[in-house]
């Protein structure tokens, strides 16, 4: 039976900018409501992203440059801005049958009120390079998919399934009937190198400054830490994921997974 947060999360538009976002988005089949390029620019890359777009049919309008800085949310657009007509949030079913189409254990990213969005684009980076199966983020206090994300991502966005949910505890009681083990990180827990990651796997991230929600850290399966040799006893929570993502490659590389 599907609960209330396993549901339909729907689609919303979204400004991306930065020539290799925009590429990527093009490349990746993305529809788009136009493309709009800096007409004084002398930037064979863009040129070179007008003629794939047009021969997508993508309308591509150059502008003034004028016109994009006051449309760039980023301000740092490298002279293109995408208009995207949708981009759709997947519900964690989708992300579980990512992972049996791969024929690989389930591993999912949740993420419990990151709110920097170039946090969040980092992540989504790794997440896609780690193999992830997708990323899951709640509705509500938390950094959704927005300009500057899209362009932390590198364009990753575009591949990695991104699951919106109003509440974060219901959707990894709802993973943990379904056979994952909810792993949060945190100071205090069993050393990642310690810890089990080849099954069907949860991470969860906290938030930068707070780290896990008091909910959140109830309703885990374990608490895992990154060993610390330093004087400063906590990383950015990009890099924390990124860290631990790599454990769980390194652990099912080992067993052929």
């Amino acid at each position: 039976m599907k609960r209330a947060g396993m549901e339909q999360t729907g689609t919303d538009k979204l400004k991306i900018e930065g020539k290799n976002a925009v590429t990527e988005a093009v490349r990746a089949g993305r529809t788009f409501e136009k493309i709009l390029i800096e007409k004084e620019s002398k930037d064979r890359a863009l040129s070179s992203l007008a003629k794939e777009a047009i021969e997508q049919g993508i309308m591509v309008r150059f502008e003034p440059k004028s016109r994009l800085d006051f449309l760039s949310e980023t301000k740092n657009h490298q002279g293109v801005i995408g208009l995207l007509s949708a981009f759709r949030y997947y519900e964690p079913e989708d992300l579980l049958k990512e992972a049996g189409d791969r024929n690989e254990p389930p591993f999912l990213i949740l993420l419990d009120g990151i709110e920097d969005p170039h946090n969040f684009g980092a992540i989504l980076r790794t997440a896609h390079q780690a193999g992830a199966h997708g990323v899951i983020i709640t509705k509500t206090r938390a950094a959704g998919l927005n300009a500057t994300a899209a362009k932390t991502s590198a364009g990753t966005f575009n591949y990695v399934k991104v699951a919106r949910v109003p509440n974060l505890v219901r959707t990894m009681e709802d993973l943990k009937e379904k056979g994952l083990w909810i792993i949060g990180a945190d100071m205090g827990g069993a050393s990642m190198y310690r810890t089990d990651f080849t099954g069907a796997v949860g991470l969860v991230i906290g938030n930068e400054g707070k780290g896990l929600s008091r909910l959140v850290k109830e309703h885990l399966d374990l608490v895992t830490s990154i060993p610390m040799k330093g004087k400063i006893d906590s990383l950015n929570a990009s890099v924390a994921a990124g860290i631990l993502m790599y454990e769980v490659v390194r652990q099912r590389s080992m067993k052929g997974q």
